[in-house]
């Protein structure tokens, strides 16, 4: 939000000549993010002056319309004389007076403005506009000056046209709605400077009458629990904006439209109640406050028609018929608290005004505009929190500036329909800020600087703490407050809030920064050591690690080519998540890590190994809903237990994924494109990362969606599945818009053994016994499964075995093929006789031999 000084300082006095820094931190003291402090005055440099044009002379023969103008400047330009200039803007007329910065000056942006001859003509500076001067987003035009304006040609236009002014933008958390106004920043800057402030929330304002000011039925309380609305007849549909007001909005950054629309974001700003102007004339009957009704469509302020979901509240015009919605229930006028609709919109020849200011649901308006992804200046502040005790007195503001600058006639009729809930008392011992924050806070401290707040208290109230350890040892009924928050304050809900600004209040900065005593550790778990094995072992091996969102969209499920019957069909959809193209968390790292390549890819990078560790989610069968559990106490075990049966499973995974080279081409030689076995690789590096033992790891063929059925491989631990590798479908590489011969690996690092208990390991320094073997098996006998039958058979001397060769020929035999072994051979005691290697060589190969019928090459 962006808010000028000079506004400020119409409700708080602040010093004389405060510097920009001093207001700053000012702010910043109370919580308050500010992101620029900006003196306007300095934004400009050189000769800025109010200006006369004298006259415009049309020239032609160029692509786009091009006057040229004598513009007084009085004797700013030293010789009184009038001041050619160039310029291309169409909406002023001689006479208008318009704002010229000299020859010498420099506009924002560092640009600087000279004496140039273009277009055939001299020109001597530049009519400018509020884009250029950094007033706004306006560059239609120029800046043409009210009639009433009272400077005269050379007069510095700094003034006139707000440029002598400091604005403040700050950025509001989303507890603090109240400071999104005039009203609010005054206060705290009032509390910050400890100066008066004179609250325009309190300003006198008429209650509602018994003839409403026009006929209005709220069927939702829930949703719109107060609405109040004033008729004003006979406007001057003509009427400018004053230019005093165009400033202040143009400083906020809100364009001017046309007067009624212009005050009621005036009013928005200066007290933080949003509002709407109705062009009466325009509605047909009575208005009902509705939910949206299936099927329904608006076309708001913007232009776009949008389809209105069932949570959405309505402006309706019962006076049209509805057959979607059914008899009297009007068609819907005006998306609430979000933004009006066109057919009811403040036109040029608007001359009867309805404003209309109500409260509403936050909750409901922040998923509004989420919904319809329409965050405007009004869904803002309510999904925020706005004062429901303004609605009346906003109302009489946005009466009185209308009537005062275009005349017309206000209504006796005062519609209010009131259904706000008095704020429920919290009670707060006492003494909880000083037990919380370690600062010492008397009693009439506390007090005070919850009535500075706002807040009203009574002292001695009944103590509703069921933990006596809440209030405090030895404190009694008397130690208690109970604190009404002001209704501006809906964030104030819970002793800890009040707690928060006691402390904020007194000042941050008189917390001393005491950092506690760190316990004494146990170093990382087995789990937590596990985890940075594996991640450095990946990326030894070059894979680069991602951190991908946990979110996926519906439709992954079909992408990956998942069974009907697959468990990870069956995700968490969250309540509220950040889009609704994804409401779903993962039940698989590959469907977000996927999504990373396709971007990488997007963006030129070809060659891909990327990994990730992470949580998958996997919901509870009758789970239910968790039980609600308040702040102000800690919750039982048994509530405990009761919302950890409904969190979902969540083990942790590892993936890669690789696509496009794994050894680059050059000079050297041909690249080698990455396949499936890398991705088994990569499964084998992970478990021995993890040390588990090789002797209790199988590899074998599988079929498991989303990987190839012919080149996937399962890996086993102790006979247990734990994940799976090989090269990715060719439909699920199609949907994907993935390269083909695409790569994964997963696994469930959770269900892996423990590591056992670290040993010295034994090295013999004796020599070792290398043996080479080709055996003679079927193609479909998997190499891993030989491999295991060789290291059975071998018994305890065999230190080591290899696959280095894979070969197959018509004289093998179709579907037979060699698998050729390195087999290494080592006594820790000896050194092994030829008698002794051999014997070990041939029990690994009658293994093989028994279980495969594998048959030596050559032999």
């Amino acid at each position: 939000m962006r808010v000028s000084v000079s506004w400020l300082r119409e409700y708080v006095d602040l010093p004389a000549g405060l510097p920009t820094a001093d207001l700053e931190q000012a702010l910043v003291g109370l919580g308050i993010e500010v992101e620029s402090v900006a003196d306007l005055r300095e934004t400009v440099t050189g000769a800025l002056v109010v200006g006369e044009v004298l006259q415009i002379e049309e020239l032609t023969g160029f692509k786009k319309p091009i006057r040229f103008c004598r513009v007084d400047v009085g004797d700013a330009n030293g010789t009184g004389e009038p001041q050619e200039i160039v310029c291309g803007a169409r909406n002023f007329v001689p006479g208008d007076r318009v704002v010229v910065i000299l020859p010498g000056g420099v506009l924002p942006g560092g640009f600087a403005i000279g004496a140039r001859r273009t277009y055939g003509r001299n020109s001597n500076g530049m009519i400018c506009s509020a884009k250029e001067l950094g007033l706004g987003d306006d560059h239609s035009g120029i800046i043409v000056l009210p009639e009433d304006t009272p400077a005269k040609p050379g007069d510095d236009a700094r003034p006139v046209v707000g440029l002598d002014d400091v604005v403040v933008e700050v950025e509001i958390t989303p507890d603090r709605g109240y400071a999104m106004s005039v009203r609010g920043l005054a206060r705290e800057l009032s509390h910050a400077l400890g100066v008066p402030f004179r609250d325009p929330g309190l300003a006198p304002a008429p209650g509602g009458t018994d003839t409403p000011a026009y006929p209005v039925e709220v069927r939702d309380t829930v949703g719109c629990d107060r609405f109040a609305a004033r008729l004003v007849r006979g406007v001057d549909p003509a009427a400018p904006t004053p230019g005093w007001m165009q400033r202040r909005l143009t400083a906020a950054g809100i364009r001017s439209i046309s007067l009624p629309v212009d005050i009621t974001n005036y009013v928005m700003l200066e007290l933080g109640q949003p509002m709407h102007a109705f062009d009466a004339d325009r509605i047909a009957g009575p208005l009902v406050v509705r939910r949206a009704g299936a099927g329904e469509k608006l076309t708001t302020l913007d232009g776009v028609t949008r389809a209105l979901a069932p949570e959405d509240m309505v402006i309706c015009d019962a006076g049209l018929p509805n057959s979607l919605a059914g008899e009297g229930t009007g068609v819907p006028i005006s998306l609430a608290a979000v933004m009006g609709g066109e057919t009811s919109e403040v036109v040029p020849g608007t001359v009867n005004v309805l404003f209309e200011a109500a409260h509403w649901d936050a909750v409901m308006v922040g998923r509004t505009a989420r919904r319809h992804k329409l965050f405007s200046e009004a869904a803002k502040r309510w999904e925020r929190g706005v004062d429901p005790a303004l609605p009346l007195v906003a109302i009489e503001r946005a009466v009185r500036l209308l009537t005062e600058h275009a005349g017309g006639a206000a209504g006796d009729e005062i519609l209010d329909l009131d259904h706000v809930r008095p704020r429920t008392p919290v009670v707060l011992p006492v003494d909880l800020p000083s037990r919380r924050i370690g600062v010492s806070y008397p009693p009439a401290r506390v007090v005070a600087l919850l009535e500075q707040a706002g807040c009203t208290v009574v002292r001695g109230a009944d103590r509703l703490a069921e933990d006596p350890g809440e209030v405090g040892v030895g404190a009694g009924a008397d130690d208690a407050l109970s604190v009404t928050p002001p209704t501006w304050r809906p964030d104030l809900t819970d002793p800890a809030d009040l707690v928060e600004e006691v402390v904020r209040l007194d000042g941050y900065d008189e917390v001393p920064s005491v950092l506690p005593t760190a316990p004494p550790g146990r170093g990382l778990t087995w789990q937590q050591r596990r985890r940075r094995a594996v991640a450095r072992s990946l990326a030894e091996r070059g894979y680069v690690e991602v951190l991908a969102h946990p979110f996926v969209a519906p439709g992954l499920a079909d992408q990956l080519g998942l069974p009907a019957d697959d468990e990870r069909r069956r995700a968490v959809r969250l309540a509220n998540p950040l889009s609704e193209e994804e409401p779903l968390l993962r039940t698989t790292l590959l469907g977000p890590l996927l999504g990373i390549v396709r971007r990488n890819l997007g963006r030129g990078q070809r060659d891909l190994a990327l990994y990730e560790i992470g949580a998958v989610f996997h919901p509870r069968p009758g789970a239910g809903r968790p039980p609600t559990m308040g702040v102000d106490r800690r919750p039982t075990d048994e509530e405990f237990a009761a919302a950890d049966a409904v969190v979902p499973d969540q083990p942790r995974h590892v993936a890669v994924v690789l696509t496009g080279d794994v050894e680059p081409a050059g000079w050297w030689g041909a690249g080698r494109p990455a396949g499936w076995a890398d991705a088994v690789q990569a499964g084998r590096d992970v478990l021995a990362a993890a040390e588990v033992p090789a002797e209790r790891i199988e590899v074998r063929a599988a079929e498991h969606a989303p990987w190839h059925p012919g080149r996937c491989a399962e890996l086993l631990v102790d006979g247990t599945v734990v994940g799976h590798a090989g090269e990715l479908h060719p439909a699920v590489v199609a949907a994907l818009e993935l390269p083909r011969r695409t790569s994964a690996m997963e696994i469930d690092l959770d269900v892996l053994p423990a590591p056992p208990v670290a040993s010295a390991p034994v090295v013999s320094g004796f020599p070792p016994a290398l043996i080479d073997v080709a055996l003679v098996v079927d193609s479909s006998v998997p190499a891993e499964q030989v491999q295991q039958a060789l290291v059975e058979g071998a018994g305890g001397l065999l230190e080591g075995v290899r696959l280095f060769d894979v070969y197959a020929s018509e004289q093998l035999g179709a579907g037979r093929r060699s698998l050729a072994y390195k087999l290494t051979f080592r006594a820790p005691d000896r050194t092994l006789t030829v008698k002794e290697a051999v014997a070990a060589r041939d029990a690994a190969v009658a293994r093989a031999a028994e279980r495969f019928g594998a048959t030596l090459r050559g032999g």
